[in-house]
């Protein structure tokens, strides 16, 4: 890319379009910010410049806006907010690629076609990704068009992570385990490396903690050995918890295993979304019930998870302030199932080098962390309580990555802000210049 050139990554949802624009070879932030309200009145662009500043605000207070003029508003501001760039590429993020797709593509209309497939197996989520992609087409066709997928980065688990119990003629036609989140965790193994160089990093080892185990799935380190387990080369489980939660397993800053599955409704507990159940739990609402598809949609989508067990919100923060023992119980759910898969997760690398957290709640959430890790106890993790209190500080690396864990702690705690718009760019990047 060119000094004057420019990459634009959109983030599209349902009722939301996300935006950011990233100018010259080194993908410096311009802008970035997002339409909200669609298809509901009172829809409201805001943006702010590359240093975070609000920089424009519009609303409409008509009728409900489309994605289609939305993506019109947004390539206008673009051209008047980019002059002197010229957009070579927009990145799309897509959550599902299917089989199909394990790295990023031009999207044009037979590829389109092929993503439309795959609606049924996310369908809260594709149609959305996909109609700005359409939008773009119909305003500005010459500039290429880049699809990321949140599944393509899993693409590299060995089959046994992928495969279910059932018959061939059924995981013959792609039912399997995907796993999403993948842009985010790509993003946190592509900053691995300047973790490992990071002073808190190679600290000494600590002395085990009362009640951590000796051995951790395969012998006790020595400290020269765990000096030299670095994270990038490493086994890290990176825990992406938002709205959407999931954790993954990193060998080597490689995929090997996830909570989330055939559809991003699996694993832990959610804002909205339930996580894992029993199977049998789908058949009772059927059967006993006599719920309908979409009304077990509905229910497993939006009202579970978070808000469903509180019955009070979906988010951390809210719940977090509440006295209702229905908000405690819902954190705690959601602590307790973080803690089973950390250690499942672990016994899929046959050990643990570190620890990530990362999206809005595991970047935000000081008290969640600390549960975590007080749980963690067992793996030898130690908390710097301290550390997790003041959050992003003098000592964050350039990614404004910062170390939670104490400094003799057998394994170290980072917490990695999440930024899968960069890792788009990157990849919109990669495919202009192939």
């Amino acid at each position: 890319m060119r000094a004057d050139d420019a990459v634009i990554v959109i983030n599209a949802g349902s009722s939301s379009i996300k935006f950011s624009m990233y100018a010259g070879g080194d993908l410096q932030l311009r802008a970035k910010g997002k339409i909200e309200n669609l298809y509901a009145g009172q829809t409201r662009f805001t943006a702010q410049d590359g240093a975070g500043r609000p920089s424009a605000e519009h609303v409409w207070p008509g009728a409900p806006l489309a994605h289609d003029e939305a993506m019109r508003y947004l390539v206008g501001y673009a051209q008047g907010h980019l002059q002197g760039h010229r957009v070579v590429a927009i990145g799309h993020r897509i959550v599902h690629g299917g089989t199909g797709f394990s790295g990023p593509v031009k999207l044009d209309a037979d590829v389109l076609a092929q993503l439309d497939k795959l609606v049924p197996l996310a369908p809260l989520h594709q149609p959305h990704n996909l109609a700005p992609v359409r939008s773009i087409l119909a305003l500005a066709p010459q500039v290429l068009q880049v699809g990321c997928f949140d599944t393509a980065f899993h693409s590299t688990q060995p089959p046994l992570a992928q495969a279910f119990a059932l018959p061939p003629e059924i995981t013959g036609r792609g039912v399997r385990r995907y796993g999403f989140h993948g842009l985010s965790y790509e993003y946190i193994a592509s900053v691995l490396p300047a973790l490992d160089q990071a002073p808190a990093a190679r600290a000494a080892p600590a002395e085990p903690q009362a009640g951590a185990l000796p051995v951790l799935l395969g012998g006790a380190p020595s400290a020269a050995a765990r000096l030299a387990a670095q994270l990038a080369g490493g086994r890290v489980v990176a825990a992406h918890l938002g709205n959407g939660a999931s954790m993954c397993a990193l060998r080597a800053g490689r995929s090997v295993a996830s909570t989330m599955g055939f559809t991003a409704i699996d694993g832990l507990p959610m804002g909205t979304r339930c996580g894992s159940v029993d199977p049998g739990v789908v058949l009772y609402l059927m059967e006993e019930l006599k719920m309908g598809q979409s009304d077990i949609q509905r229910l497993l989508y939006q009202q579970s998870g978070l808000l469903g067990v509180s019955g009070i919100s979906s988010d951390m923060r809210t719940l977090e302030q509440s006295g209702d023992p229905r908000a405690r119980l819902a954190i705690d759910l959601m602590v307790y199932r973080i803690g089973r898969e950390l250690g499942s997760l672990a016994a899929a690398l046959g050990g643990l080098d570190g620890i990530v957290f990362s999206g809005g709640i595991g970047e935000n959430s000081v008290a969640l962390r600390s549960a975590v890790c007080r749980d963690a106890a067992w793996l030898g993790v130690q908390l710097d309580p301290a550390a997790n209190e003041a959050g992003a500080g003098p000592h964050a690396t350039a990614a404004g990555a910062f170390r939670i864990s104490a400094a003799g702690s057998a394994v170290p705690v980072w917490v990695v802000p999440a930024n899968e718009e960069l890792m788009i760019a990157r990849h919109a990047q990669s495919l202009l210049e192939a």
